[in-house]
């Protein structure tokens, strides 16, 4: 009796997040879609491939780097937007899509712009390629707050980075346990 109740004390100190991501792992459900066709577990060869092809069509251009990746997109607010990309690879397959989004517009005076909203039409984009579902996350002094939905392998946080952008992070759990 006394281990059932370390137990229950045990597992209810969990986050709401530690729990979601168990219970995510443990269904076994494989979601590997990035978006414009390229997924996860996609070979660098066919990541090159398939952003030449799309350079090609005019939907993307090189960033300003010379690992980056830029797809101009309308965000659901209407807003123009810039998102720049570039995958991290595990064994020659993409287990991480970090991305930064940016209002074209922006500038400091511009309050419509802000980082802020510039959150909400992010995760509202995030919502129309994957559904909803985000939770919130946070410290304990919330200096650092992260949306999160986790599908199966898949994780997608999303945070503001900077006063005129914010990041999100698309991951394959499993490969990412492997790295650390």
């Amino acid at each position: 009796m006394l281990l059932g109740c370390l137990i229950l004390v045990v597992s209810s100190c969990k986050t709401e997040y530690q729990k979601l991501e168990e219970k995510e792992l443990a269904s076994g459900k494989v979601e590997n879609e990035l978006f414009l066709g390229l997924k996860l577990g996609m070979t660098k060869r066919d990541f090159f491939e398939t952003c030449w092809e799309l350079n090609k069509q005019g939907k993307l251009v090189n960033g300003g780097s010379e690992l980056s990746v830029v797809y101009q997109l309308e965000l659901p607010s209407g807003n123009q937007a810039k998102m720049q990309f570039y995958p991290k690879f595990y064994e020659d397959k993409i287990y991480l899509m970090p991305m930064e989004f940016s209002y074209e517009g922006w500038a400091p005076w511009n309050e419509n712009l802000s980082a802020d909203h510039l959150l909400k039409d992010t995760i509202a984009q995030l919502e129309e390629w994957y559904g909803e579902g985000f939770i919130e996350v946070a410290n304990e002094d919330r200096t650092q707050v992260a949306f999160v939905k986790i599908d199966g392998n898949r994780r997608i946080r999303v945070f503001k980075k900077h006063i005129s952008s914010v990041r999100a992070e698309i991951i394959d759990l499993p490969v990412q346990k492997k790295t650390e």
